[in-house]
Formats: C-alpha cells, structure tokens, sequence
C-alpha cells in the first residue's frame, strides 16, 4: 500500500493551489488525506506517514486561530515517527516559536545578507539545488540559518543560505515545488515556466525524507 500524507488546507495561509500542487507532484507514489482547523477524530493520523504544510498568503499572526487544535496532535505525531514537509509558510511554522520541531531558525530570505531580491512578490528566483541552477518560484519563502552539520542541504539560494534541508524527520522547502503553469502567467514568469521539472524534483525531496 501506498504511504499515506495527510495535507493541511486553510485557503489563503495554506492554499488550495500550493495544496493541489502537491497531490500533482507527489500522486504517481502516495495517497492523501485532507485536513483543516477544525478539530479531528482521535484516530485520524493512525495511518499518516507524513503531515505536509502547503504555502500560501498570510502571516504569522494567523498561528493561534489555525493552530490551536493542532500543535500538541502534530508534535506528538512528529515524536512518534512521523514526517513533517513544510513548504513556503509550512516551513515558517517548524520553528521554535510555533510547532517548535527544530532549533533551526526560519528567517525571511529577502531580508537576509546579499540576497538576489529584497520584494516578496512572486518572482523566479535562482538556487542550486544538488548542483544543478535553476529559477523556482518564490513568494517571500525562508532561508533556514543554524549549524550546518545538524541538517542535511538540498538546495541553496543565490546567497549560499539553505533553501531546502531536511534534518531528521523534517524537511522543510523555501520556494514553492509545486508550482503549475497558471502560476507563471504573468508576463516576467512566463519563461521561467518548468514544464513540471520541479514537480519531480519535490517527488524526489519527499522520497528521500520518507526513508528516514
């Protein structure tokens, strides 16, 4: 039987789009369970092999409202054994002030040093990501800063901070893998268009943190 991710949903903090993304990019190999705010049934992540946090629009303000249900039930679920995959503000919420899952800091990319952009609009920004360069999608997406000898580097932004690790059970991603045509509608992007390259990317991302 296929692993079984469970996805949170509150459009716009988690969003449908960056939600349906994902079940694009990761379906060929897993099932999926959809979950929001609103409380669960005891039993519900009994058979989850990873909770996965999508990005959206929105800030950290929105923490208390989506989240108070939740923290205890994902951080025992982590504890357990589970994965975490935060992408975009998913990532934001692994950090000590919210779920608290590591001691690795998740800070705003464009306000780090010698950043490529300083904007936290969509764009294409560059990474390297496992040696090859390429634009992905960006929308004011984290660097992750701490002790590199603790998490493992998937990917780097311009300036050489992390833009996708995973340390243990946890991987977190800056830019936005799931990213579909329709996001690159506006005339900037369209040639930065992927063809659905990064999908197989993220697919590749999660396969190697389920083997954890």
């Amino acid at each position: 039987m296929s692993p079984t991710i469970a996805i949170f949903v509150h459009q716009p903090r988690c969003s449908v789009q960056s939600a349906n993304g994902i079940i694009q990019a990761l379906g060929p190999r897993y099932r999926f369970k959809i979950f929001t705010k609103h409380e669960l049934e005891d039993d519900f992540f009994d058979d989850v092999d990873m909770v996965v946090f999508p990005g959206g629009v929105g800030d950290s303000d929105s923490w208390d409202f989506l989240f108070k249900h939740h923290r205890p039930r994902i951080q025992k679920f982590v504890a357990r054994g589970g994965r975490y995959l935060g992408i975009c503000m998913g990532a934001y919420w692994a950090d000590h002030h919210y779920f608290g899952l590591t001691d690795i800091k998740t800070e705003q990319y464009i306000k780090r040093p010698n950043t490529c952009t300083r904007r936290y609009y969509s764009k294409a920004v560059e990474c390297d990501w496992n040696g090859n360069t390429d634009r992905f999608f960006f929308y004011d997406g984290p660097a992750f800063i701490g002790d590199e000898s603790k998490f493992d580097v998937i990917a780097r932004y311009h300036n050489g901070d992390p833009a996708a690790i995973i340390q243990g059970r946890i991987g977190l991603i800056g830019p936005h893998l799931e990213s579909q045509s329709f996001w690159y509608d506006r005339p900037y992007l369209k040639r930065h268009w992927h063809n659905n390259n990064h999908g197989r990317l993220l697919l590749e991302f999660v396969d190697k943190l389920m083997e954890r």
